[in-house]
């Protein structure tokens, strides 16, 4: 051990963490809020995240700064790579 405090990490540094926050809903709105979500294949939280960027977008107060919404689920899957074709023998 060399005795020396690991270096400091700024906030710059730290991974950023989702803000939590406690939302009222009339419960009217939140079954509708709900609804669509599950036609669309959200939760109702994701729901209200995706129109709240939109609404963002539209009044143009998106933050540059704000990351893209994560892609939750399954990867996409990839295409299998084709193996290299041996080159045709002369005749």
């Amino acid at each position: 051990m060399t005795g020396e405090p690991p270096p400091r990490r700024t906030p710059a540094d730290r991974p950023r963490q989702r803000k939590q926050m406690v939302l009222r809903l009339d419960p009217a709105v939140h079954d509708a809020l709900a609804r669509w979500a599950s036609d669309e294949l959200r939760s109702a939280n994701a729901q209200i995240e995706f129109l709240l960027r939109r609404a963002l977008k539209e009044a143009g107060r998106l933050p540059g700064a704000a990351a893209p919404i994560a892609r939750r689920g399954r990867p996409p899957k990839q295409p299998p790579e084709e193996p290299a074709t041996p080159p045709a023998p002369d005749a």
